[in-house]
């Protein structure tokens, strides 16, 4: 097959903007190159995101937008998330889509590409087959996506969790484990290219080894990883689920610099009864438990999670007891979702009875509690210097992000002068504001 030009493009998360690059390697390893220009490209890629309603829209309307301009000779294929979920439908809904790759078979791309662009195809080519994402069958391929001084690296793909609202189990299927000699090659090779941050991905990170045998396998791959990876500044870990978090992954997140005292664990709720409808830990005393001991043995640890408001029976005593619970454990950084129905899901029978307007009033009411509560963590951490890593300039000011803020996700830290972009350096916190900070060079 004579080499062509691609342009993929990347919706939803890190995990996908992994796969994305994963896809890009292998076209690349075949001889194929990327182009920056849709205009330009002979195979256009989407690799969709498909998890909530808003997601899928997005993702229908750039499919849309590229099948309604594309030339006659050009070829459209959605992949990922999108197909795996809604297969032939997404096929009547964009005229003009060539192929529908699951994201559970990204690994795929090369062949699927060779074989629409050797026969006629009048009817769109489906390739979902169900089987694992990650795993043995990787085609040697790496699983990282590189953004600046900074490379997320997935662990795991998949989700064995039964929780009520999420279509990821059907989509991607249970956990599905890497090789940890796998990751720790990819971990060598970010560093040999002097990446300063990695963050550790999966649907779950704590189920890390789970499919392996491994009763509590993320703390044995963090310890592989900062005595084979030295000079890597940073580690993050980010999505780890409320009762996994181990005492082993507290004890070796504090015993090592390298591991961020940063965590990112979803509670979805703080009422028992709205859990168990929601089918997660409703145990709130070991999240209690869990966080005051986190708390005590790093005691500069930055907790993130999010919370989902609007879900079905979702009264407003228990959307109260969500109120006084962040209000009682003030996270430091924090996500509020409106419930989004997604149909067969388990919570599928349950309907969508709440009105979207009053899911907006819930959300509201904690956003603005939360934003009090960065405020005044924030104005705690004027006169103190962090450690920033700088990512890009904007006039006279540097941006860039402390150990407290997570990529894409977080706020930044506004230092004065002209730093170096990739670098890392101590800053010293002058001001405060909600979801940022500003500083100048210590």
């Amino acid at each position: 097959m004579s080499a062509l030009r691609f342009h993929i493009i990347s919706l939803g998360c890190a995990k996908n903007t992994v796969d994305s690059h994963s896809m890009t390697e292998l076209l690349a390893r075949a001889g194929h190159q990327s182009s920056p220009n849709p205009e330009d490209a002979d195979v256009l890629i989407v690799n969709t995101c498909g998890f909530i309603r808003p997601a899928r829209d997005e993702s229908f309307a750039k499919l849309s937008e590229l099948a309604a301009a594309k030339r006659p000779d050009q070829l459209l294929v959605s992949a990922g998330s999108l197909p795996q979920y809604l297969g032939a439908e997404i096929a009547s809904r964009v005229p003009g889509l060539d192929a529908l790759l699951g994201t559970r078979r990204w690994m795929d791309i090369l062949p699927v590409v060779q074989k629409l662009r050797a026969q006629p195809h009048p009817e769109p080519l489906y390739h979902l087959p169900d089987s694992p994402t990650v795993g043995s069958d990787e085609q040697g391929v790496t699983r990282t996506a590189v953004q600046g001084a900074t490379a997320y690296l997935k662990i795991a793909d998949g989700c064995h969790r039964p929780c009520a609202f999420c279509a990821i189990p059907r989509i991607k299927g249970p956990t599905s484990s890497r090789p940890a000699e796998r990751i720790l090659a990819e971990a060598l090779a970010l560093q040999d290219r002097g990446v300063r941050e990695l963050v550790l991905i999966a649907q779950d990170t704590t189920s890390y080894g789970h499919d392996l045998g491994l009763r509590d396998g993320l703390p044995d791959l963090l310890e592989n990883i900062v005595s084979q990876v030295p000079k890597i500044d940073w580690i993050r870990i980010l999505y780890a689920f409320p009762g996994s978090v181990s005492q082993r992954l507290i004890e070796t997140m504090s015993r090592h610099d390298q591991i961020l005292h940063y965590l990112d664990m979803p509670l979805q709720h703080a009422h028992p009864e709205t859990l168990r409808r929601m089918r997660r830990p409703a145990n709130l005393d070991w999240v209690r438990r869990t966080l005051e001991n986190m708390r005590r043995i790093m005691p500069d640890l930055t907790l993130r999670t999010t919370f989902i408001v609007g879900y079905p029976g979702e009264t407003e005593a228990e959307f109260q007891a969500l109120h006084d619970f962040i209000a009682e454990l003030r996270f430091d950084r924090l996500g509020v979702f409106t419930y989004s129905f997604e149909p067969g899901t388990p919570a599928d029978s349950l309907g969508d009875p709440i009105p979207e307007s009053l899911k907006q009033e819930r959300r509201a009411r904690l956003m603005e509690l939360q934003q009090q509560i960065s405020l005044e963590k924030h104005q705690q951490l004027v006169g103190r210097t962090l450690d920033v890593l700088i990512e890009g300039r904007s006039d006279d000011l540097s941006l860039g992000r402390s150990y407290r803020d997570a990529p894409e996700i977080d706020g930044l830290v506004l230092v004065t002068g002209e730093l170096e972009i990739g670098s890392i350096v101590p800053v010293h916190i002058d001001g405060a504001l909600p979801y940022d900070l500003t500083g100048r060079p210590a």
